[in-house]
């Protein structure tokens, strides 16, 4: 009896120091965190293998302040007792002006206030009519969901070995929802984005719609209940931590267009909402094709986040985007001939173009150097002209980087460059009874014959090249769909090559038959039907006037100031930019031989891919700058492999994403970029990092987690 007595005190006095314990943890949680950060940064010193995986740290020694619309940065250890820490991510996108790449062309207005909220809560609701729309959209937004997950680190570990993210819940909840949900949305019968939010006086500025915000941006913290403390305390480790946002709709509606293939008549408008009532989340996005639709669900990617103080995503609790492009045509070019990439490294560069908003991966397949191609009807040129028989592109890869770009909202445009830089993979014809189907294959000395070395130029007077040529052109056009636009290369043609053989030719005539000859031949493949645009590269030969001005469109490469940029405009071609002395990524490396001019310098920055705006340099009027296509940077591979294929291309390709997208005004001096933009590339470089590309950085750390103290 005894016994029994002293257990139930010995119980009674345990229950009692237990509860006194928790109430101390409640009532001071603010308190015990430096003394508990300290602890956790001596143990995360001993783990950072463990932290290796992501490639972002978390950084819980500084917390950011809004002040006058910039982030401030502190050092958490010194703030006053209970106040909450506050990430850098979260305050730049509650902080100033609207922080998403590319910045919104119409008009744009976020909240300043930011809701907590887990991936297993998001649902998709889309109204379409076009079946092909729903089921290409559907696998978009997985995409999407993926890129989530990974964006709150949930295939990562954290320091103690456990699954990043919110506890448990999440990563098998985000598996379980992620096929969305069909329903209806009310939408515009005639299918048109319209504006019903109301006058907004000053566009894009960001609207702070929150009353009782305080002018610091401090985020409440979450004071958990007794409960939720008991539960945590005692075994809950699968339980799910609780947030603002109950249930996180994303209403698509697309009604006016069904077609899948990027055109150059592709309406890619989007307008999109965000707003939170009752702790339900509702994005609505509208567009007149999928295209636009994509672009919405690339928006608002980026207007998500991952606090790493809470362990949980973010968004702005309002929203309101109309958004469209300047420019049709926003090309990035990969050669994949002087060095092999990849199919995954292609898709991982489709991937980051997509969140820049660039629409076409223009794929120089083949050069002088290899011929990965493996085509179904000549397999001799891949035989006969890749580096191995693993650096090689089937017909089924080719089919796969067209689909998944499709699901990016970004058309594949193959080139197989023609007559010129096409030497290697080109010379098994008189086995085969073909004749000479090349010229001047691997001759010396090449500087005579050839740009760059090996020389290789195609027989203008063999119709096997041509018909060689039109079965490429066929099961190109087969792997990638209906298109309105086709490049068939052109450039650099080298007629001291022909002269050898051709002495008494005209011999720009000759390329003048040859370029005609493959257009015709382009036509044959493409089901007798003519691209509206077939691009060749410029060159001297370019204006002589012998192609057709409206069959014929023409890619700039030269330097911005050349004549050759007016006098095409003025001879009514449509044009591409892509200027070597602003848009071309290889630059700046040095030279790569002993010999003759190997390089062009000096290395291209993301400023002056952003800052070069040829139609207003070149103070185009309005019909010629109808002429201007779009633009296109270029990364040529001499010194480029797969290993440095992201830090060659990010983020300097997004600066033009943004060019080309939003064409912001050069309210400063022409050659500086406003602290602004330089802020919300940052946070864009940031992104990308964190989406798995090896984007170089744009300056030291410090000036990113101190924003504007070193512009």
């Amino acid at each position: 009896m005894a016994l029994a007595v002293s257990l139930r005190r010995a119980l009674l006095m345990l229950l009692t120091a237990t509860i006194f314990v928790l109430m101390v943890l409640y009532w001071n949680q603010g308190g015990i965190k430096p003394q508990s950060y300290i602890n956790t940064y001596e143990k995360s010193v001993g783990s950072r293998e463990a932290l290796s995986e992501f490639p972002i740290p978390v950084e819980k020694i500084w917390t950011y302040k809004c002040e006058g619309d910039k982030c401030v940065r502190y050092h958490y250890l010194t703030l006053a007792k209970g106040e909450k820490r506050v990430p850098f991510m979260t305050c730049s996108m509650t902080c100033g002006d609207i922080n998403i790449w590319p910045h919104p062309t119409i008009k744009s207005g976020v909240s300043s206030k930011s809701l907590t909220f887990s991936m297993e809560d998001i649902e998709l609701r889309l109204d379409t009519p076009y079946p092909q729309v729903e089921t290409q959209f559907r696998q978009s937004f997985e995409l999407f969901l993926k890129d989530l997950r990974r964006i709150q680190r949930l295939d990562f570990r954290d320091s103690s070995g456990n699954e990043g993210g919110d506890g448990g819940g999440v990563a098998g909840g985000a598996e379980a929802n992620a096929a969305p949900v069909a329903s209806l949305v009310n939408a515009d019968a005639s299918g048109k984005v319209e504006d019903d939010v109301g006058d907004h006086k000053k566009r894009h500025k960001r609207r702070y719609a929150d009353a009782g915000q305080s002018e610091s941006h401090r985020l409440r913290g979450e004071n958990l209940g007794a409960a939720s403390i008991l539960a945590n305390a005692f075994g809950g480790v699968g339980s799910r931590k609780r947030c603002d946002i109950e249930t996180f709709t994303i209403n698509v509606s697309v009604h006016k267009f069904s077609d899948l293939h990027l055109n150059f008549e592709t309406d890619e408008s989007y307008r999109l909402t965000g707003g939170f009532e009752n702790g339900h989340y509702k994005v609505q996005i509208a567009a007149n094709s999928f295209f636009g639709a994509r672009h919405g669900l690339s928006t608002l990617e980026q207007l998500i986040w991952y606090d790493d103080e809470d362990n949980v995503l973010r968004t702005l609790s309002k929203a309101i985007i109309i958004d469209a492009p300047k420019f049709r045509y926003r090309g990035l070019m990969l050669d994949t001939s002087r060095h092999f990439f990849s199919v995954e490294a292609i898709k991982r560069t489709i991937a980051g173009m997509s969140h820049a908003k660039l629409n076409r991966f223009h794929w120089h397949i083949t050069d002088s150097q290899s011929f990965p191609y493996v085509s179904k009807h000549y397999p001799e040129l891949a035989a006969h002209g890749a580096y191995s028989e693993r650096e090689t592109y089937t017909d089924e890869d080719v089919r796969d980087v067209v689909a998944y770009a499709k699901l990016h909202g970004i058309q594949v445009v193959p080139e197989i460059d023609a007559p010129a830089h096409a030497g290697n993979g080109w010379d098994w014809g008189p086995k085969r009874g073909m004749g000479e189907l090349s010229l001047c294959i691997n001759q010396q000395p090449w500087s005579f014959y050839c740009g760059e070395p090996p020389c290789g130029q195609l027989n203008p007077k063999n119709n096997h090249t041509y018909l060689i040529l039109q079965r490429l052109y066929e099961e190109l056009l087969n792997s990638t769909g209906p298109t309105d636009y086709f490049h068939l290369g052109g450039d650099e043609v080298n007629l001291e090559c022909w002269a050898q053989y051709f002495n008494d030719t005209d011999l720009r005539g000759l390329w003048c038959d040859f370029m005609m000859n493959a257009m015709a031949r382009l036509k044959i493949a493409n089901n007798n039907v003519e691209p509206k645009y077939v691009t060749v590269w410029s060159s001297g030969l370019t204006n002589t006037r012998c192609l057709p001005k409206s069959q014929f469109a023409v890619q700039v490469w030269g330097g911005s100031t050349w004549q050759e940029n007016y006098d095409l405009l003025d001879n009514g071609f449509n044009v591409i930019f892509s200027h070597v002395d602003a848009w071309y990524l290889d630059c700046g490396f040095g030279n790569w031989r002993a010999t003759g001019d190997a390089a062009c310098s000096p290395y291209r920055t993301w400023q002056n891919v952003y800052k070069h705006r040829p139609w207003e340099r070149m103070r185009l009027d309005k019909t010629r700058r109808k002429q201007v296509l779009g633009g296109e940077v270029c990364l040529w591979t001499e010194q480029v492999d797969e290993e440095q294929l992201d830090n060659r291309l990010w983020p300097r390709a997004s600066a033009l994403g943004e060019r080309l997208w939003s064409d912001p005004d050069d309210v400063s001096d022409m050659d500086t970029v406003p602290q602004e933009v330089f802020k919300r590339m940052s946070v864009f470089r940031t992104r990308l990092v964190e989406l798995g590309l090896k984007a170089e950085p744009i300056f030291p750390k410090y000036c990113a987690q101190n924003p504007g103290e070193c512009i």
